[in-house]
């Protein structure tokens, strides 16, 4: 049975993968490991060693300790749902595409679509 904390890990892990847009086989490669065991740390089958997640980040360009952010408001979330957002925001690959491009938008026009987004929100 997978823990939690490995879960949280792996979708930290694929998380930022997608950000930077690299496959599972680039940073396998950058890491000297086969992609499979990036598919395992992925999903939490396979628990990630202190030094390979060591290695992980520095691929990846994070802190180690951003793979363990929010792992304390995962648990908490199960007290406060949020209306029509999936339970597990980071691991969703449509709002990953979403930022993606969000930030590929020269940061003026980034701004304002930002404020636009603010008052459809608050209007709906």
């Amino acid at each position: 049975m997978t823990h939690p904390v490995d879960v949280h890990v792996g979708k930290r892990i694929r998380h930022r993968r997608w950000l930077v847009g690299m496959t599972q086989q680039q940073l396998a490669e950058q890491v000297g490991i086969k992609f499979q065991q990036i598919q395992k740390y992925e999903t939490g089958a396979n628990r990630v060693s202190a030094s390979r997640l060591w290695d992980i980040a520095d691929a990846l360009d994070v802190p180690v300790s951003f793979f363990f952010e929010g792992i304390e408001s995962e648990q908490d979330a199960t007290d406060a749902p949020v209306a029509a957002m999936p339970a597990d925001i980071l691991g969703d690959k449509e709002a990953l595409d979403l930022v993606r491009s969000y930030y590929a938008i020269p940061e003026n026009q980034r701004r304002r679509l930002f404020e636009l987004a603010r008052v459809l929100s608050d209007v709906a």
